[in-house]
């Protein structure tokens, strides 16, 4: 039986730690290289890395982090912000990351997928979708952090990127995350259920009751969070005891 993964996601701005809520309202949280030492060594599953203010400018200073990073922690850990080509994913691989995540890149050009799936193996490629449901019911892809709304309906988006080369789908619902009430089932099951490949699901987690549902209910494969573990109000080993307690398999 393949155990639950609880991963850890750090947002990273101008290489710091911050957390915001749905999308917005950015705090700091910390210094991301001592942050993931120390998830690491509490027994994190993984970790995401993403920088939020990732341009041009920035890769060099965020694969410089992605080092300092890879010599802190022995475990995976998955890299984003502002990736954008086969060139991007070779320095952030040389300097350590595990793999790399994609999202309005990705969306903009859906071929790169299939160019980086070759490259590097679709277990390297983890595709990012930031998803909103409307008023209409119809969860759908969000782009630039959430900012810029699509008319493409999240689960086909999804199945496209699978199609393409995508190895895992790290699926973010913009309704739920940072307020703590829980991550949205009804999207992650639906993923989860109908494709090939793991879904990570990210957004809401703020009890551990939530992290028994998003196994138990919304069958992911993996579930992420942020400041419930930066603001040490959930400890990753309080949590894995109370969902093997739950019966749920998880790496202790």
């Amino acid at each position: 039986m393949l155990t639950k993964r609880i991963i850890p996601c750090l947002d990273i701005k101008d290489g710091r730690t911050v957390k915001g809520i749905n999308f917005e309202n950015i705090r700091d949280a910390g210094d991301p290289v001592e942050l993931g030492a120390l998830y690491a060594q509490q027994g994190a599953d993984e970790l995401v890395f993403l920088d939020i203010t990732a341009t041009v400018e920035k890769r060099k200073t965020l694969s410089e982090l992605v080092n300092r990073i890879a010599h802190k922690i022995n475990i995976p850990f998955t890299v984003g912000g502002g990736i954008g080509s086969v060139e991007d994913v070779s320095v952030l691989l040389a300097n350590g990351a595990d793999k790399i995540s994609v999202n309005t890149a990705a969306f903009k050009n859906p071929s790169m997928l299939n160019e980086l799936s070759k490259e590097f193996g679709s277990q390297c490629v983890v595709l990012a979708i930031d998803t909103k449901q409307e008023e209409d019911g119809e969860w759908y892809v969000y782009l630039n952090g959430g900012r810029t709304k699509t008319e493409t309906k999240c689960f086909d988006w999804a199945k496209e990127a699978v199609d393409r080369g995508a190895g895992e789908i790290l699926l973010t619902s913009m309704n739920n995350d940072g307020t703590k009430k829980g991550f949205a089932l009804d999207i992650t099951k639906k993923l989860s259920v109908n494709l090939p490949v793991p879904i990570i699901a990210s957004g809401g987690g703020g009890t551990m009751e939530h992290f028994t549902d998003v196994f138990e209910q919304g069958k992911a494969d993996a579930a992420l969070a942020a400041s419930i573990f930066h603001f040490k109000e959930i400890s990753i080993p309080d949590l894995k005891r109370y969902l093997r307690e739950k019966g749920i398999a998880v790496r202790l």
